[in-house]
């Protein structure tokens, strides 16, 4: 089977030439970026090689079932085919220069445990590569996440945090499998990481942020959703557009949200509240107005037809629609949550679907979530 690549950030504190250990200033990141699957090697040599490189382009660089097509199923904690696991100047260098090379394998198959790392897992939106929160939203500079393993692995073209129904017959793509049964049990394994873990998320990551530590009691100690879609059944015409307009079977997700009403609500947050009690939940969303982080020339979502609802159309001033119909179902959450008990954050506000706006909600949620780690 063959899987996108998984990008590690951490900290470390290196002895110095005296054997002791090193000043807090001399602490750098370890960037580690790691690949499963057939044709791994490869791929680690593009991710090593540029940190601005999307694995998967935009329309016209394969066709969307293709890249579908790389997320099937597959065993359970894979070893990594190939992983990068040098220094932080080593890989630093590395990624300047387009070098990449794999460890020895003794080095994988004997890893030196030091510490059980607390993780952070980052998911992106659909299509989102590993690489987006270092390179857009500079993670690596926080110095409040200097004792935690932060996991981003990749997401599929509308992969939406989900091993797909494809009508019964299961199949590709299975995100779900791949970050949860995948992922996680690799960085466990090779990675000293812990079972003290926290989620957020953006947009279809910030849906799979809530999805997954309610579908997954106990897995998660809290979750973070920046603009997630984290109340599908509200909106089931707009996933039905959002996939029409990417040439994507739209039943295949979760099958027709009448007929396969049942999956439908397996996944939807609103309906799993109950499984979210005494968990922190951070929720925020714009409005899809013109914010303050949005330039004066910001100009409007481009137009995905049958996405807005004929009895009930956007305001005039809705330059993001994708961000009205969030606000929408994240206000229709959070009570519900509320009443669960869950322990919810609310951050709502003007802007539109830009990750400018998630960069400022992530560091808003740190301490949310950071404290859940302790």
């Amino acid at each position: 089977m063959r899987r996108g690549p998984v990008c590690l950030v951490r900290y470390e504190t290196r002895k110095g030439t005296d054997g002791a250990r090193s000043s807090g200033r001399r602490n750098e990141v370890v960037y580690e970026c790691l690949c499963t699957g057939s044709g791994a090697a490869s791929a680690a040599a593009r991710c090593s090689g540029s940190r601005h490189r999307r694995l998967w382009g935009r329309a016209g660089h394969r066709s969307a079932q293709g890249r579908l097509g790389r997320w099937g199923g597959g065993g359970r904690g894979d070893v990594p085919r190939t992983a990068d696991r040098r220094s932080r100047g080593e890989l630093g260098r590395a990624c300047a220069s387009g070098r990449g090379a794999a460890p020895h394998s003794r080095e994988l198959a004997h890893p030196r445990p030091v510490q059980r790392w607390p993780v952070l897992l980052l998911l992106p939106g659909g299509d989102g590569d590993h690489l987006a929160w270092t390179r857009d939203y500079g993670i690596q500079d926080l110095p409040a996440l200097r004792h935690t393993l932060v996991v981003m692995p990749e997401m599929p073209l509308f992969g939406f945090c989900t091993d797909w129904w494809n009508h019964g017959e299961g199949g590709p793509p299975a995100v779900e499998t791949f970050h949860l049964r995948e992922v996680l049990p690799l960085v466990e394994r090779f990675y000293e990481a812990g079972t003290r873990r926290v989620v957020a998320g953006q947009s279809q990551g910030g849906f799979g942020a809530v999805s997954y530590t309610a579908r997954h009691r106990g897995m998660f100690r809290a979750a973070a959703s920046y603009s997630g879609f984290v109340h599908p059944l509200q909106h089931p015409r707009a996933v039905r557009a959002a996939m029409d307009y990417l040439g994507l079977e739209w039943t295949a997700l979760w099958g027709d949200p009448v007929r396969q009403r049942a999956i439908w609500q397996a996944h939807d947050p609103t309906y799993l509240a109950h499984r979210l009690t005494r968990i922190p939940v951070w929720l925020s969303c714009g409005d899809g107005r013109l914010g303050p982080l949005d330039p004066p020339d910001t100009p409007p979502d481009e137009h995905i037809p049958g996405l807005e609802d004929p009895d009930a159309p956007f305001p005039a001033d809705v330059l993001s629609p994708t961000e009205a119909i969030m606000r929408e179902e994240n206000e229709a959450l959070a009570p519900v949550l509320r009443a669960a008990g869950a322990l919810v954050t609310t951050r709502f506000h003007a802007g539109t679907h830009d990750p400018a706006y998630w960069s400022r909600e992530l560091r808003a949620s740190l301490p949310t979530l950071l404290q859940a780690l302790r």
